[in-house]
């Protein structure tokens, strides 16, 4: 289109799971470079991408989500030639700890796993502690370590995807809250925010736990979205104890989680409280049970004090599944939505699919079936 206010596409929402972000850079490499990237706050990932431990775990009960690890593992370990100034991933690796029918069936999916290239090793109780020596064995029956996996430069990846994209033509606009979707004929024309007008008609909402809130300025929909609060807490590790090598460590039967970090340690409880979107603070409830959990499940490392708390939202529809695609029913409106606690991880991958799709209308990146918008109908 090429004027102040006519773009090819307007994208709602940079740095929430990084999808806006991916999604400019990709649409940028396939030449759609007249894009507005429309950003409320002050600086992109305030919400979640600024408060997510930022992690790639190549394991998930949602057959879809590990499909999409896999895939964006794929381009954090290997990204283009130029693209990040600094490398994306530490493989610092990933443990995670199980019990009961639980370990069953990860062992279960083991093969497959590896099948899929991801490398994987299974170990016993005694070849745990050495690694993590303060978990109890009596508190989990097994556990996967996945070397190659670990954490994330989510502020590297984020800015990266946005120079890559600026580069290109993409505009950024912060401080710009969406305040209308204009449609027409059943279709996006447009948005508009305090600034203005302006002009599209392929409208992306990548607004993460804002998503159905920005939906519902068009009227009802049926894809069906839930933000859920997760809090971490960090504290200082326990005095003569060595723990900036471990890898992140979970127990997914307790529900528990931590990792070494700059100042110490951080750890979370792996909660999900249902909520409205919000700008999020930790409940101080969840922040003792955090604790707590720590003395039942890790006594050695049960935190004096603590540094510093903190609470994001992660995104879910019913599924657990994604949600990308046109929407049902307002054709040239697109979703980028739900990436739950995966958005980093496999942004790469949402952000190409989510191009194909808006460029040719269907990728050979993955069957997009079970993170299609359209699996809701259209009632």
């Amino acid at each position: 289109m090429g004027s102040e206010s006519g773009f090819d596409a307007i994208i709602i929402g940079c740095g929430i799971a990084i999808a806006g972000a991916s999604l400019a850079y990709f649409l940028a490499e396939r030449g759609m470079t007249d894009i507005l990237i429309l950003e409320r706050e002050e600086q992109p990932g305030y919400h979640a991408t600024g408060r997510a431990a930022g992690v790639l775990v190549e394991l998930d009960f949602v057959p879809s989500i590990l499909e999409l690890k896999i895939l964006g593992g794929k381009f954090l370990r290997n990204p283009p030639d130029g693209f990040s100034e600094y490398p994306l991933l530490r493989r610092s690796g990933i443990l995670i700890m199980f019990k009961g029918e639980l370990w069953d069936s990860v062992q279960q999916m083991i093969p497959d796993l590896k099948q899929a290239g991801v490398v994987v090793n299974v170990l016993s109780q005694e070849e745990v502690t050495p690694i993590i020596p303060v978990v109890s064995p009596e508190n989990f029956d097994g556990a996967v370590l996945l070397p190659e996996d670990g954490h994330i430069d989510a502020n590297e990846l984020l800015w990266s995807y946005i120079r890559q994209a600026r580069r290109r033509g993409a505009r950024l606009h912060l401080k710009e809250a969406v305040l209308g979707i204009k449609v027409e004929s059943g279709r996006v024309s447009g948005v508009n925010t305090a600034a203005g007008e302006y002009y599209s008609r392929r409208v992306i909402n990548a607004s993460g736990a804002w998503a159905g809130n920005i939906r519902k300025l068009i009227g009802q929909t049926p894809v069906r979205l839930t933000p859920y609060r997760r809090t971490i807490i960090t504290f200082a590790a326990p005095e003569g104890m060595e723990t900036k090598d471990w890898p992140l460590a979970a127990d997914l039967t307790h529900e528990l989680y931590f990792s070494p970090e700059s100042s110490g340690m951080l750890a979370s409880p792996m909660d999900e409280d249902p909520m409205e979107p919000c700008d999020a603070r930790p409940d101080e409830l969840v922040v003792a049970q955090t604790v707590e959990r720590l003395k039942q499940l890790t006594p050695g490392l049960a935190p004096k004090s603590i540094i510093h708390k903190w609470a994001g939202l992660r995104t879910f529809a019913p599924d657990q599944a994604m949600v990308v695609g046109e929407d049902p029913v307002v054709k040239g409106f697109f979703w980028l939505s739900g990436q739950g606690g995966s958005g980093i991880e496999t942004s790469a991958a949402v952000g190409q699919i989510a191009s194909d799709l808006i460029v040719d209308g269907h990728t050979e990146v993955m069957d997009i079936k079970p993170i299609s918008s359209m699996r809701f109908g259209e009632t």
